[in-house]
């Protein structure tokens, strides 16, 4: 059986613009490995609801689970929610539940929260809420689509809420090997050996580091023992420097 399949779609302009330096892909990235479920797109998109459906649509409908991060705040360019029950067709609105939340959490902060802060219980009909301890404000999951917070601390806890309750497979395994000889020297046994082990995917990274010109290879894959074999066959074929 195949592992489930994911994409995460990352949204905001200050993404695009440079401003800020995605952290949140990275993070995922790296859960979803461990509990096997393979991520195979990365997909960033503008504060645009148009775009966000469209990615919505292309991207739900080929993966298994589709995760999102960014604009589900309080101000005026936080429309993910929006373009989430645009994408499903359904009403948004104040939810009790994630009002009651929010209330609870301004509360025992001594705040009373405004019309903006409250916009953040705004959720699509027929959404599970994502627990958020850290602002409390909720993320949400619509079918295979599970939206999450910008902010990098919230966005983890929110993955650790979220991911136990998906469906898992074989976590992938990772295996490096540094040689320390230039790319081109190691470039016809690997390709020989990707050939061999299809199983195994083999990464090629060449570095520059303190006068010396090397290679990382990588190898992932489900087999410990594959991975092992694979990586001892290469560095019986080729000097690690």
């Amino acid at each position: 059986m195949s592992n489930p399949t994911a994409a995460i779609l990352i949204i905001g302009d200050e993404i695009l613009s440079g401003r800020t330096r995605d952290a949140n892909a990275h993070h995922l990235a790296g859960e979803l490995a461990r509990v096997g479920i393979d991520l195979r797109e990365i997909r960033i998109v503008a504060d645009d609801q148009d775009a966000i459906v469209a990615a919505l649509d292309a991207l739900r409908v080929r993966y298994d689970q589709v995760f999102t991060s960014g604009g589900i705040g309080p101000t005026h360019d936080d429309i993910t929610a929006d373009a989430v029950a645009a994408a499903f067709g359904v009403p948004i609105g104040i939810r009790e539940d994630a009002r009651a939340i929010l209330l609870d959490t301004y509360a025992r902060r001594g705040i009373v929260p405004n019309e903006a802060q409250l916009r953040m219980a705004r959720i699509p009909e027929g959404a599970r809420l994502i627990e958020n301890i850290v602002s409390g404000a909720p993320g949400f999951s619509m079918a295979n689509v599970h939206v999450m917070a910008g902010v990098p601390a919230i966005f983890r806890e929110m993955v650790a809420a979220l991911l136990p309750g998906l469906p898992h497979g074989l976590p992938r395994l990772v295996r490096e090997v540094r040689f320390d000889v230039p790319e081109g020297l190691i470039a016809a046994p690997l390709t020989a050996l990707a050939a061999e082990y299809p199983d195994v995917q083999l990464g090629s990274y060449p570095f520059a580091a303190e006068g010396v010109r090397g290679t990382n290879i990588v190898a992932k894959g489900y087999d410990a023992a594959r991975l092992d074999e694979v990586l001892a066959r290469l560095e019986a074929e080729v000097p690690r420097g």
